[in-house]
């Protein structure tokens, strides 16, 4: 997913699925949508967390991710589901397809994408490629966090200081590692954070393997959602900071949006 070696990449995709297991997220996502069947659209559904349980739903699932170590985890969560697709796919550069009811940019990938292209740009690209997947009444759902960064106020620029271990663990091979961000910087002004992402692995067979990845993200602000919106033709019908519909202040770091394709 960041270009990290392959032995690294499926660490992380059995990591991911050992550690993210909330379901919170996703019953907020299915009460937002409703019980009538529809045809959803998930960009990077990774191994399945939330395509799976809309598939469960009743609804029509189809997921693209990059990663195939992810998708590959997708089979054995589906079994028996025959409402369900999912394929490789870059969700920058590759279509997305057409006809879907409803958009999930969720799992935070508004502030994950993986791309050579400028960041802000390409966060724009997603709403614009939501906008031409949807049908006319069609829905993005997005669930958003800045990297903890402030949506609606401007903030000094400051710098990470230390090392935060985000990961930690044994893959299903029995390589442990742990993933680290490691110091960094962020740009009040263009909003860029910049990070570097460290993996060190102590493989099975004792040997070492380690990796270091400069990241750069871009904080979108809520204005910059809401203008993209915009610009791609969608109606805000819902916005808050949680999943208990808190709505957004001064003070919020997260973000939640249904939005309707006129």
């Amino acid at each position: 997913m960041f270009n990290e070696k392959l032995i690294i990449s499926k660490w992380v995709a059995d990591i991911y699925d050992q550690k993210v297991t909330e379901t919170e997220d996703v019953d907020f996502l299915l009460s937002v949508i409703g019980e009538q069947p529809k045809k959803i659209l998930e960009v990077a559904c990774g191994s399945g967390r939330i395509l799976v349980p809309l598939a469960k739903a009743g609804h029509t699932a189809v997921g693209i991710d990059a990663d195939t170590f992810m998708l590959d985890k997708i089979q054995a969560k589906a079994t028996g589901l025959e409402n369900i697709t999912w394929h490789k796919a870059d969700a920058v550069h590759d279509d997305w397809g057409s006809g879907f009811d409803v958009v999930v940019l969720s799992g935070n990938i508004l502030y994950n994408i993986v791309s050579a292209m400028d960041y802000k740009k390409s966060q724009e690209l997603f709403i614009k490629k939501a906008a031409s997947a949807l049908v006319p009444g069609g829905y993005i759902f997005i669930s958003y966090n800045p990297g903890g960064h402030n949506l609606t106020q401007p903030e000094p620029s400051k710098v990470h200081d230390g090392n935060w271990v985000v990961w930690e663990g044994t893959d299903n091979d029995g390589n442990y590692g742990k993933m680290t961000l490691i110091g960094g910087s962020y740009d009040a002004e263009t909003r860029l954070n910049k990070f570097g992402r460290r993996f060190d692995l102590t493989l099975a067979g004792g040997e070492q393997v380690c990796q270091e990845i400069d990241c750069v993200k871009h904080a979108a602000t809520l204005s910059h959602l809401h203008s993209w919106l915009h610009d791609s033709g969608f109606t805000i019908e819902l916005e808050c900071e949680n999943f208990d519909r808190k709505p957004i202040d001064d003070s919020s770091c997260n973000l939640i949006i249904y939005a309707c394709k006129k």
